[in-house]
């Protein structure tokens, strides 16, 4: 069950900083931060830890098992980013 990063996300990064496997992209370091709307988790490299979660200001990150309805197809967009 992995977590998904919503349209809502402000890419500040506090996600990145706390997620102990690297699996949220892309950082400010990437070529693709500037030109993407928002930053994804890899729904493979995911360990489900939820450490992102309480650092989201903005309330971006669901577990995929908790995405609203109307939020679906961000489990879709954050899956491939990674392909």
């Amino acid at each position: 069950m992995a977590y998904v990063i919503t349209g809502e996300c402000t890419k500040d990064e506090k996600c990145v900083e706390v997620c102990p496997v690297d699996c949220i992209h892309p950082r400010k370091d990437e070529p693709k931060f500037a030109e993407s709307a928002q930053l994804f988790v890899s729904p493979v490299e995911c360990i489900d830890c939820g450490a992102c979660v309480p650092v989201c200001e903005a309330s971006a990150i669901y577990t995929l098992d908790e995405l609203p309805e109307n939020l679906k197809n961000y489990a879709e967009l954050n899956a491939k980013y990674y392909q």
